[in-house]
């Protein structure tokens, strides 16, 4: 079997990888070791054709008539996914959203961990949430180069997150998880993901509504 890990994957597949990976962990401690592309569709709810040509894109990851090797799998994901290597991130904006955030901290994940928190409001900051410091904006530069983050994610409102960004990007950071919906301009090296939980919850809405409407006929 071999992998190719050099090619780009499309934005439909990335998104699926961690969930892949993350079944693949529950299978592999409730004992399974290999898994055909249908058994793991119905434990994921990913249409079989759909995992296949994820999988394709990596190259053979398994054979005609046998599956795919659980083991084999994680290694590959993991590795794909860096996620055994500590992803540091810093967090913007100390709102209702950005606390639970901190709470939470990846608790799914060991290697992703929120070391620190900016915020504006000078009442916060020199506090610590759940273990983690907030700082003011004029420590985000200083704090990153030292503590080598080039991971952020932002909670900031949509008004300001330009702003936030802008600041984010001086302080070297080259990926960025936006919770504020609206698009900010960034450099073409700078990766930017979007959370719009709104756009989330109307399209789940739809989808429920089509099929509730289907099962009526």
């Amino acid at each position: 079997m071999g992998v190719n890990k050099e090619k780009v994957l499309p934005k439909a597949t990335a998104r699926r990888m961690p969930v892949y990976l993350r079944y693949l962990k529950m299978l592999s401690d409730s004992g399974v070791s290999r898994i055909k592309s249908k058994d793991f569709s119905e434990v994921t709810k990913v249409p079989s054709a759909t995992i296949r040509r994820d999988f394709s894109y990596l190259g053979e990851l398994g054979r005609s008539g046998y599956g795919y090797d659980v083991a084999y799998l994680i290694e590959v994901f993991s590795g794909l996914l860096a996620t055994q290597e500590e992803k540091r991130i810093a967090l913007v904006g100390c709102g209702n959203l950005g606390r639970a955030l901190v709470n939470n901290n990846f608790r799914r994940n060991e290697n992703l961990n929120i070391v620190c928190i900016f915020d504006n409001n000078p009442d916060l900051i020199g506090q610590e949430i759940d273990g983690v410091k907030v700082y003011g904006m004029a420590d985000l530069a200083d704090i990153c180069t030292t503590e080598n983050i080039k991971l952020a994610i932002s909670t900031v409102p949509s008004q300001f997150s330009q702003e936030a960004v802008d600041q984010m990007v001086a302080a070297g950071i080259t990926a960025i998880l936006n919770f504020a919906p609206d698009r900010v301009n960034v450099p073409d090296y700078v990766t930017m993901q979007y959370i719009d939980l709104t756009t989330e919850l109307q399209t789940l809405i739809y989808f429920d509504n089509s099929f509730q409407k289907l099962s009526s006929l």
